[in-house]
């Protein structure tokens, strides 16, 4: 792209992503097509085959206080009271995936929804009956959908948006970048949570420097692949 756009790196099964919901809706709210997005699921823990522990359980459960605190995002709590659930964010990440092929509208859309039945509903997102049932609320044919969620162009698909997150050296979801020109230089926007208060000034602004031609646009840049 050489448009002003953004990149989103998020990961579904990210509580401090679904803080942030709301902040890229404010942001389509407020820019809508004159910046577009482009999603990249991040990979929080991809492929985890244990059962989370009591500490792990503690952990969590502290972390979405604190995003519910901070967002004012829901949350289901009695997600803590699961048996032994495994905190594998692949599937989930998969699912975004194939929706996206949509659409990238579609794919955020998804991401939402995800994050939404996850965090707000005690779904199981590891679940491929939940992803597809999921699925569907998009218009999107269940048996077709597993179909595509099985394939290895879907699993290629997603371990690729994985490589491009740490290749550009994101260490944490959520992170959003911003980029304009054929350079490949990019602006950090927010590495982590941050109110829509602090993050659509930060957009102006570097939509104003970078339409005066100013460099290094929100202060830092990275490369992306």
């Amino acid at each position: 792209m050489q448009d002003p756009h953004l990149v989103y790196f998020a990961d579904p099964m990210c509580s401090w992503c679904w803080g942030f919901s709301p902040v890229m809706q404010a942001v389509s709210e407020r820019f809508g097509p004159a910046l577009p997005v482009r999603l990249v699921v991040g990979g929080l823990r991809p492929w985890t085959t244990e059962p989370m522990t009591a500490r792990d359980r503690q952990d969590v459960r502290g972390h979405w206080e604190h995003v519910h605190e901070a967002s004012g995002q829901p949350f289901d709590f009695a997600f803590f009271d699961r048996g032994r659930f495994v905190y594998d964010t692949e599937p989930a990440s998969r699912a975004v995936v194939v929706l996206r092929r949509r659409g990238m509208s579609t794919g955020l859309a998804a991401l939402q929804r995800i994050q939404r039945a996850f965090y707000a509903e005690n779904q199981d997102v590891t679940d491929v009956d939940t992803l597809a049932a999921l699925a569907g609320e998009f218009g999107v044919d269940p048996a077709t959908f597993r179909d595509e969620f099985a394939g290895e162009d879907a699993k290629d698909e997603t371990r690729g948006d994985f490589a491009i997150a740490q290749q550009a050296g994101i260490r944490g979801f959520p992170t959003l970048i911003a980029g304009a020109g054929s350079d490949g230089r990019y602006a950090l926007i927010t590495h982590g949570f941050q109110p829509a208060a602090r993050v659509l000034p930060t957009l102006e602004r570097w939509l104003e420097e970078s339409a005066a031609g100013a460099d290094g646009g929100a202060g830092q840049s990275c490369a992306l692949p």
